[in-house]
């Protein structure tokens, strides 16, 4: 009875375990066609009160240009850096209407110190085929700071005072065209972590709903044909699969930032039975010195000889050589061999934590154990 018992509460951990490591389709995965489209654009911020560009040729002309726009005939700015020119840069997403707004970044182009306090004034956004697809304008808010007096060489900058972001502060005017079904009444799912394991999941799990529908083409493609019942109704259809629950198939992998000291890695690292040995030796020197007397027939005033010298001292450190494997001891027997092919990312942490490393130390231990053919994960060095 209490065999059955723990065999009913692993197997209840394992699908709580797979259920807990699931994720909706919708996460997974982006639409053929639904994507977003970068747009840009050059204009003015004025209103720095003295922190905008200096007498720079590109702000000249563009302050000329604007004013002419307005029917002022000028021929040259003045030098209040009042005035600074900007890149102005945005997304716009793949449903975006006529009307809607979004989010446009602006970053100083010229010599200005900061654009804190400025305004946009109207500028147009093109695409990468040079239309107009949104107008940007708006007062631009700055995440950083920039105070003191630069005459008296006293300032502070926190942040990048340059770049400043204005939300919903441009306008669409021209819709994206939107193309996500097919002639023949397909549309393609776009694995944002192509794996094989992971797209073919992803189409049984939506052939468990809708039979004969999907089938996994690459391994970051799924071909779906919407079924008949969905036809015109295609957001429907992408609404009702985007909540299905499909388990992603991870790679095994350790990723190693040296120089911030930080390792991550994926639950599905394995390792082969391997020792790992882990000790130090310390080398002290202690400068000694030492007089020596002169001899007895030695002149009148003979001052003694100092000899330098040194104490070495060597201290060796006790190397850990110990088995880092799986334990499945703990488990009772006939649970054992259910258990095999579990990850042992937990087991090598434990037993190298056991060694007493530090991060650094960790990643020459990673290095040598992949070296060794002992660890089976991509091992990444950034």
């Amino acid at each position: 009875m209490k065999t059955k018992l723990i065999t009913t509460l692993a197997t209840l951990a394992l699908f709580l375990a797979n259920t807990l490591d699931a994720a909706r389709i919708k996460d997974l995965t982006s639409v053929k066609g639904a994507r977003d489209n970068q747009l840009r654009g050059v204009g003015l911020v004025v209103g720095l009160a003295g922190q905008g560009d200096g007498r720079i040729e590109p702000t000249e002309r563009s302050i000329i240009n604007a004013m002419e726009r307005f029917g002022l005939d000028i021929t040259r700015a003045d030098q209040s850096r009042n005035v600074a020119v900007v890149f102005v840069t945005a997304d716009i997403g793949p449903f975006a209407k006529n009307g809607s707004r979004i989010d446009v970044t602006v970053s100083s182009f010229g010599d200005a110190d900061s654009l804190q306090g400025g305004t946009l004034l109207q500028t147009p956004l093109t695409g990468a085929d040079n239309q107009v697809y949104a107008v940007a304008q708006g007062p631009v808010a700055v995440g950083g700071f920039l105070g003191g007096n630069a005459a008296q060489g006293a300032t502070i900058q926190i942040n990048h005072p340059t770049v400043g972001k204005i939300a919903n502060g441009a306008i669409v005017e021209r819709e994206i065209p939107l193309e996500i079904v097919t002639p023949d009444g397909t549309m393609n799912l776009m694995l944002r972590n192509p794996d094989p394991a992971t797209a073919a999941r992803l189409a049984d799990a939506i052939n468990n709903f809708y039979p004969a529908s999907s089938l996994a083409t690459d391994a970051g493609t799924i071909n779906v044909k919407v079924p008949a019942l969905f036809r015109g109704q295609e957001t429907n259809f992408l609404a009702s699969i985007g909540q299905v629950d499909v388990i992603p198939d991870v790679p095994a992998r350790i990723i190693i930032n040296e120089k911030t000291g930080t390792i991550v890695a994926t639950q599905n690292v394995r390792i082969s039975k391997v020792a790992v040995s882990h000790g130090s030796i310390t080398v002290a020197v202690e400068p000694k010195a030492a007089a020596v007397q002169p001899p007895p027939l030695a002149p009148a005033g003979t001052p003694p000889v100092v000899l330098g010298g040194a104490d070495v001292t060597v201290k060796e450190k006790v190397g850990n050589f110990q088995i880092v494997d799986e334990d499945l001891s703990g488990l009772p027997p006939g649970l054992q061999q259910n258990f095999q092919g579990l990850p042992t990312l937990d087991r090598l942490t434990t037993g190298l934590n056991a060694l007493g490393v530090t991060t650094r130390e960790m990643t020459s231990i990673l290095q040598a154990m992949k070296s060794a053919g002992a660890l089976h994960a991509e091992l990444i060095l950034n």
